[in-house]
């Protein structure tokens, strides 16, 4: 049976279950390129976004002969000027596909690699986030490839009303981070 929805202490959960999508590509291929995903919170009303779940799709990178190639993304509660990793306060997860040669390997020669992480909250943590402000950014930046990459991300969580020190705190929080 799996363990109920649980707001998080100073949190009252106001929706149902949802999911916020969105996608981008790179502006040209290997450039940092960040869009903006609108929550529409009301912020009025102290309302934020908790996440429970994440799925970051990211396009495969070219095969080049004897080059490495790699996109990587990561979205984020604040604008970024890098895509950054979870080692970062401010990214909620994040993706990378590589394929890695040795100089003078042919394409078909180099190993391909993924990583994504984190995908869902651990049986022991009710959320993988809490985003405070109206939006979250995904980020993304190729290297070595011939064509602009896209990345697209399913973000599975609910709103909920912050009671006054808690959104202090989670704003403050939040800018900080950046």
């Amino acid at each position: 049976m799996g363990h109920p929805i649980m707001a998080p202490k100073g949190l009252k959960m106001t929706s149902s279950p949802l999911q916020i999508s969105g996608s981008v590509t790179e502006s040209a291929a290997n450039t940092f390129t960040s869009e903006e995903i609108d929550l529409t919170l009301n912020v009025l009303d102290n309302e934020v976004f908790v996440v429970t779940q994440l799925n970051i799709d990211v396009d495969a990178p070219d095969s080049v002969a004897g080059t490495s190639t790699v996109v990587t993304a990561s979205l984020s509660t604040t604008s970024r000027t890098s895509v950054g990793s979870i080692a970062n306060s401010n990214v909620l997860g994040g993706a990378q596909r590589a394929i890695i040669t040795n100089a003078g390997m042919t394409p078909d020669g180099g190993i391909p690699f993924d990583r994504e992480d984190p995908l869902f909250a651990a049986i022991s943590e009710d959320y993988l986030g809490i985003v405070a402000t109206n939006n979250m950014f995904l980020n993304i930046i190729g290297d070595g490839n011939g064509n602009a990459k896209t990345v697209r991300v399913r973000a599975y969580g609910y709103r909920a009303k912050a009671d006054a020190a808690t959104y202090a705190a989670l704003v403050q929080s939040e800018l900080l981070s950046a």
